[in-house]
């Protein structure tokens, strides 16, 4: 079997059933895992397939799932995530940003919570489907692939004429000095305005984005509401930022 041939019925595979493993692609084409593994590593790169742990997913299917397998980090995540959830009350109006501490926070709310959430996440979008009594508004824009959110002026303008209650921001590095800072210069921009239209702003960090500085600068220290991390608030590791007055949870 050539190449092209075998790498249509891989894709032909993943269509049908959203995710196959590569030792049933292996098995079914009759060639080596090592084979199947370079043929989804070139059709990922090629925007036709998804690759995870183990095997590969439709690119459709990522939009509304992740293999909790291949978000790393998991379980400092799932910590922050139910550190988060006792801020969140009934009848809140919310924002949350992209980022797979937010999706995690997502998917763990609980299924009884009454809330409108805006995101410009389309996984985080299709995850808060799964609650009943939410109301999900997904803010459109322009999408950026690789992390599946939208960016752009339009978002920006939607934004800036919210009013909503706590908004919870994925942090990408956080410093004593620099405060929060990110590498994308339009996420800086929708993270500013997301701060601008919360009364209560949120940041979600694990412990690896302390100490660290980005291009982009979204908020000084001092305007830093509340962190949660996955570091317990009296860990000697980040005494400097609670002698500093930050709020950590």
């Amino acid at each position: 079997m050539k190449k092209k041939e075998r790498q249509q019925k891989i894709i032909d595979e993943v269509s049908i059933n959203r995710k196959v493993s590569s030792s049933f692609l292996a098995e079914k084409l009759d060639v080596s895992e090592d084979t199947i593994r370079r043929d989804i590593k070139e059709l990922d790169e090629q925007a036709l397939l998804t690759k995870v742990h183990g095997g590969a997913i439709s690119t459709i299917q990522k939009l509304y799932h992740y293999n909790e397998d291949v978000i790393y980090n998991r379980e400092n995540k799932v910590r922050i995530a139910l550190k988060a959830i006792p801020l969140i009350t009934d009848g809140m109006v919310i924002i949350m940003s992209g980022g797979t501490t937010n999706l995690m926070l997502a998917k763990l709310l609980p299924k009884n919570l009454k809330a409108t959430i805006y995101t410009y996440s389309l996984p985080i979008a299709m995850q808060l489907t799964e609650h009943p009594l939410i109301e999900t508004i997904f803010i459109g824009g322009k999408i950026h692939r690789s992390s599946m959110v939208t960016i752009g002026i339009d978002v920006i303008q939607y934004l800036s004429k919210l009013r909503v209650d706590i908004a919870f921001i994925g942090v990408s590095a956080l410093s004593l000095k620099q405060g929060i800072t990110d590498e994308g210069y339009e996420v800086s921009l929708i993270k500013k305005a997301m701060i601008d239209a919360s009364q209560r702003a949120v940041f979600l960090a694990t412990s690896n984005k302390l100490n660290t500085i980005l291009n982009y600068d979204v908020c000084s220290f001092i305007e830093i509401d509340t962190i949660v991390t996955d570091v317990d608030p009296k860990n000697p590791e980040i005494k400097d930022y609670r002698d500093a007055g930050l709020n950590l949870v």
